[in-house]
């Protein structure tokens, strides 16, 4: 976690001088078409889009996991798990996408409060749980490291999946108060702020679990099995302010999928349906509408075929985190080539866009390296993501070449977006 927070940081400040100077509704994908061209631009935005998606289908699976846990630690009689998991995984994702076509003012105040909550609930939980029980652990053992190199680079990718949707609101730069200041100040403190929460909440699991039989570490709700131990009702708590968290998760991700898909839309390169705007909400409400039951379907068939919802959050969040980090790759290549383009051109921003740029790739090489070696799919199917990408690219470039060519065009930025001082009377 502290490694995959250092490798965010780079991206945040990667990211930030082409928000301040570019209020973008599709965020990475426009900063790719700025710096480094249309047709890397389509690769980095399909690869978001799979990020996004993955990390929704994951949050959804984890909010129908966790309620059924909550349900199951209050002593309430359920025939069948599973079915009530799929329920609970269908609600919420209608729950979350009319919330969505509401409006992002009214989806936003939703999940900053309930995130809010959440962290509320599980840092006074964590605390009363080490206070009361004491567990007698070797901190020695907590920070110690093994040398494996293979499950380190494994660990910073769903580390990373964690982190991931951090520069979200650089989709929300037409919608946002301020873009050119508020989505900056975003992108620069939500990664410091959640990887000091993280590195506390992992040291703090880490320590409660040490001590814990083997089939509570290894089950797909530990924390809410270990708190049942003592107390039920902590524990239904505490499944309750993890469903919460990943409701909110669900959401945020969706936000950004949808607006990246709509600009693409709305430059021809999508189906021009994804770029229409609702009529009365002014949200992308057909990209809402087109993409989430593909995400609703996923953890649903996860759920239906039997495959352990532990293993299932794994394989998502892995998956998402390869498409994040390849737009993240793209992203952060572009910003010498962003800059140069409007004659800001600087010598730190050539050495910030290597650094970060050869970090994540290393990150991912190294993932995908371990991963193939290990007969895990995941790398070959993003890999399948990346190659349907540069496909329809090169069908765009024989068959429509002025689609090819309106990239980032909806994103340009405008003299109306720039925040104007008022003259002195």
């Amino acid at each position: 976690f502290t490694t995959a927070m250092a490798v965010m940081l780079l991206v945040s400040f990667s990211l930030r001088p082409m928000a301040k100077r570019m209020a973008a509704v599709s965020g990475l994908y426009s900063y790719t078409a700025k710096g480094l061209g249309q047709r890397t631009a389509i690769t980095g935005g399909w690869s978001a889009i799979f990020g996004y998606a993955l990390v929704a289908m994951a949050s959804l699976l984890a909010v129908g996991t966790y309620i059924v846990q909550l349900l199951i630690n209050l002593r309430v009689p359920i025939p069948d798990p599973r079915l009530l998991t799929v329920l609970v995984i269908l609600a919420a994702a209608a729950a979350a996408c009319l919330l969505m076509v509401r409006g992002i003012q009214i989806s936003a105040r939703v999940t900053l409060l309930v995130e809010s909550v959440s962290i509320a609930i599980l840092t006074v939980l964590m605390t009363v749980y080490l206070v009361v029980t004491g567990p007698d652990v070797d901190m020695g053992s907590v920070f110690a490291w093994n040398g494996n190199f293979d499950s380190l680079s494994i660990g910073i990718v769903v580390a990373v999946s964690a982190f991931v949707g951090f520069e979200s609101p650089t989709t929300l730069g037409g919608e946002a108060y301020r873009p050119f200041v508020s989505v900056p100040r975003a992108i620069t403190w939500t990664p410091i702020v959640t990887g000091v929460l993280y590195l506390l909440a992992v040291t703090a699991q880490d320590i409660a679990l040490k001590e814990a039989p083997a089939n509570i570490a290894g089950s797909s709700t530990p924390l809410s099995d270990l708190f049942s131990q003592t107390s039920p009702a902590f524990a239904a708590v505490l499944d309750l302010g993890i469903a919460a968290s990943f409701f909110a998760c669900t959401i945020a991700s969706v936000n950004a999928l949808a607006r990246t898909l709509f600009c693409m839309g709305r430059e021809g390169v999508a189906p021009r349906i994804v770029g229409r705007t609702h009529p009365a909400y002014r949200t992308p409400w057909t990209a809402i509408m087109t993409v989430m039951p593909f995400i609703a379907i996923v953890p649903v068939a996860v759920i239906i075929s039997g495959v352990k919802p532990e293993q299932g959050l794994t394989n998502l969040f892995t998956l998402g985190a390869y498409g994040y980090l390849g737009a993240y790759i793209l992203a952060s290549a572009s910003l010498p080539f962003f800059l140069r383009r409007i004659g800001e051109n600087t010598s730190s921003s050539w050495i910030l866009g290597a650094v970060t740029s050869v970090a994540l790739g290393s990150v991912l090489w190294k993932a995908a390296s371990v991963s193939i070696q290990a007969g895990n799919l995941q790398a070959l199917i993003y890999g399948g993501v990346l190659l349907a990408s540069v496909i329809h690219t090169v069908i765009l470039q024989r068959t429509a070449p002025q689609r090819l060519a309106s990239v980032g065009i909806y994103d340009e930025t405008r003299e109306s977006d720039l925040f104007h001082p008022r003259a002195a009377p």
